[in-house]
């Protein structure tokens, strides 16, 4: 086993790798970007350098300082995380070059991977199921219109270099394919630096199943059954689980021994993925491979009791697979929900922020369990655009499917995240649909659910707002005490008192009175509608509300979280997000930024699809962003004219920053 490692990955990865390594009696040594200077993989590895400025392409991709600093450090090996340099062939040919051993797969396979079209071929020769495409090296673009025509509509454009759902479209008639291919290749070339592509048929209702392989260095390869990621967001997976519903002993054997095969025919070591594309009757078709581990491999390690981290350093160390195939065992169902920072009402466009709340279920154990959090931040980090919205991992496995969801359920509902828009309230809605209940698959999902998935109410007002009155009553009495005469919740010695809150919750305002009676009795006007309120709360943060009187009592319980004017409420039923706003402290303020074209996050300029005096309507795409390795389209918000573009191509906007002038039409 190797005595010291160096970490070149950033994140949750990270974290997992240093871990593991800690186990194993193996020292670590972690890089970071400047914008990572105190992140949680720092700290959890013996040693840390610098090696660049927040970019990727500044730091993380900057492979020879990486390289120097395995030298410097007297790392032997380096072990490349997923993402960034792990399917980076020359990466991995220089550090064989600098004596230190590559934990992964040779250049060699990674070249063979690397390009989709030449691994459709190499598959084909293997045997391997593949799905009718043309996958040539001629990239005229009207030899690829022409080869779409022929595979018939829809068809699905993939960048030849990509992952991750980049520089991939699906086109569903003759006229959108110019527009798409543009796209696609503009967005390879930013991601990939290559912007050849391959024309597939798009597989209709496909499901999206992944074998997990595994090869050493004495001529093994086993796969670690499969996982089911039908359940996707422009291409990129949302919810992960293993084993895949639905999969029969013999269709498995089938998957698992053409994923072998896949794996040898390129001379494969390591953790790999293949990944298949299938029909709903079963039939299956080669995607592509992912030479590296891949971020749901948490719910393999989950049905098989194995550290895949820990096969990863085994066979780079020249040990043979821990486990033969017909050792191999899988127990249960596991279930991961990729936590991320974005908003899902706003087509998932990427956000960014401080962490100003981050608390996970209190039944979480985080290396081992039922319930697992993998994460590469803690409270109060800042999330920001330079690298991927990921902002944690949570795994849980049950005996059964049905009990796995229901922990996925119990644990999101505890999951409490403030600070910047999340996906946590999106992913409960999505395990609760009755497509995923019932385990109706397929990489569609999502689109079809959407009358359950978006424009669904939070919590209702009344509790919602009943939970900002119980949080400032508590603090209040928290801050200044028993003393009576001290009191600012409007007490007092004789007759009733009422007490203004004014709330906002998105564009909406609400005025909420809060009465106290002679009695001591308290009631709560919210819209109009006055009802019975009383509150127990332990410290600031826990509320049990009592709303109403009689037949019509409802009991909830809520937690609250504040941070400056805003108040984050959490119940059993649902989430929101309100601002209890100071007016004195806001008057004069105005709206006077309506209506301009602004980054919706910050990002780099890749395009403007309009210029100067152009007229443009409304809905028209107008530029183009990429942020958190996506591109986002701006369009206008109303007729016009575009007067004037404040950007030039290739520059970084911050979030809310003009991109261009509109001017009504003369």
């Amino acid at each position: 086993m190797f005595k010291k490692i160096l970490i070149a990955n950033r994140g949750e990865i990270a974290c997992r790798v240093a871990a593991t390594a800690r186990r194993l009696g193996v020292k670590t040594v972690a890089v970071y970007s400047e914008a990572d200077a105190r992140a949680r993989h720092v700290q959890a590895c013996d040693e840390a350098v610098l090696i660049g400025g927040p970019a990727p392409k500044d730091s993380y991709l900057q492979w020879q300082r990486i390289i120097e600093a395995a030298k410097a450090t007297g790392a032997e090996a380096i072990h490349p995380g997923y993402g960034f340099l792990s399917e980076n062939e020359d990466f991995a040919q220089a550090c064989a070059a600098a004596g230190l051993v590559f934990i992964g797969p040779p250049a060699s396979a990674i070249q063979a991977m690397g390009l989709k079209a030449e691994s459709k071929r190499l598959m084909e020769q293997a045997g391997v199921p593949l799905v009718p495409g043309y996958h040539g090296a001629d990239q005229d673009p009207a030899l690829l219109k022409k080869e779409a025509d022929r595979i018939g509509y829809p068809v699905l454009i993939k960048a030849s270099a990509g992952g991750g759902g980049k520089g991939m479209r699906a086109v569903h008639a003759a006229e959108e394919f110019d527009a798409a291919l543009a796209s696609c290749k503009r967005e390879a070339i930013n991601s990939f630096g290559d912007d050849a592509v391959l024309i597939e048929r798009y597989v209709q209702r496909p499901r999206h199943i992944e074998i997990q392989v595994f090869g050493d260095t004495h001529g093994q390869c086993v796969y670690l059954f499969e996982r089911d990621c039908s359940v996707q967001r422009r291409h990129q997976k949302v919810l992960e689980e293993a084993p895949a519903p639905g999969m029969s002993e013999a269709r498995r054997r089938e998957m698992g021994e053409a994923a072998v095969a896949a794996a040898m025919a390129v001379g494969y070591v390591g953790a790999g993925t293949v990944e298949f594309i299938a029909e709903q009757d079963g039939r299956f078709y080669f995607m592509e491979m992912n030479t590296r581990l891949q971020v749901e491999h948490p719910v393999t390690e989950a049905i098989t009791g194995q550290d895949l981290v820990e096969w990863q350093l085994r066979v780079a160390a020249g040990e043979p697979l821990p486990l033969k195939q017909h050792e191999l065992r899988m127990h249960g169902h596991a279930i991961e929900a990729r936590i991320c920072a974005e908003n899902p009402e706003a087509g998932f466009l990427p956000a960014t922020g401080r962490l100003g709340v981050a608390r996970w279920p209190s039944h979480v154990k985080f290396q081992r369990g039922d319930v697992r959090i993998d994460s590469g931040v803690d409270e109060g980090d800042e999330i920001s655009p330079f690298y991927d919205s990921m902002v944690a991992k949570l795994i849980v496995w049950g005996e059964t499917r049905e009990q796995a969801l229901a922990r996925l359920d119990a644990s999101l509902r505890d999951t409490h995240i403030v600070g910047l828009q999340t996906n946590v309230a999106f992913l409960r809605r999505c395990a609760a649909t009755a497509s995923f209940a019932r385990a109706d698959l397929d990489t569609a999902l999502i689109e079809r659910e959407k009358a359950a998935l978006f424009g669904q109410p939070g919590l209702p007002l009344r509790v919602a707002a009943a939970a900002v009155v119980a949080h400032t009553l508590a603090e209040e009495a928290t801050t200044v005490g028993s003393d009576p005469w001290s009191r600012r919740d409007g007490w007092r010695l004789f007759g009733a008192s009422a007490r203004r809150f004014d709330l906002a919750e998105g564009e909406a305002h609400h005025e909420v009175l809060l009465s106290r009676h002679h009695q001591g009795g308290m009631a709560l006007t919210v819209g109009g509608e006055s009802i019975a309120f009383a509150v127990r709360s332990t410290g600031t943060e826990q509320h049990e509300l009592l709303l109403g009187e009689g037949l019509g009592l409802q009991r909830v319980t809520v937690k609250t979280y504040k941070r400056g004017e805003q108040v984050a409420v959490f119940a059993d039923t649902g989430s929101a997000l309100l601002t209890e706003v100071d007016v004195i402290a806001h008057a004069g303020e105005g709206q006077g930024e309506g209506g301009r074209l602004t980054a919706p996050m910050p990002g780099k300029l890749v395009a403007f699809l309009a210029q100067p005096g152009d007229a443009v309507t409304k809905g028209q795409p107008l530029a183009v962003m990429e942020a958190m390795k996506m591109e986002h389209t701006i369009t206008a918000p109303r007729d016009g004219v575009v007067a004037e573009l404040l950007f030039a191509v290739g520059d970084q906007v911050g979030d809310g920053a003009e991109l261009l002038k509109l001017k009504a039409a003369e």
